[in-house]
């Protein structure tokens, strides 16, 4: 799965993570299904991952491994597809 994994693309969590809010410090858990965006990739199978709210702002950004993140874009379609004729 890592090699699919770019940076910019849409990640969702396999399971809950426990974190740290970005400016506060205090705890957080990402549940199962948490969006988030990959900001950097790691040599293997790392990512920094940040989590936005609506309004845009970062609430945490930790490095999580491939194993533990769905693709989004796999899953999620801008563009109709036609039925064969």
């Amino acid at each position: 799965m890592a090699d699919k994994i770019h940076m910019h693309d849409v990640v969702a969590l396999l399971e809950d993570i426990t974190a740290q809010h970005f400016e506060t410090g205090r705890p957080l858990v990402l549940r199962r299904g948490q969006i988030g965006t990959v900001v950097m990739a790691y040599a293997g199978d790392a990512f920094d991952v940040e989590f936005a709210g609506r309004d845009g702002r970062a609430y945490a950004l930790l490095p999580i491994g491939a194993n533990k993140l769905m693709l989004l874009l796999m899953l999620l379609r801008d563009t109709p597809e036609y039925p064969a004729a």
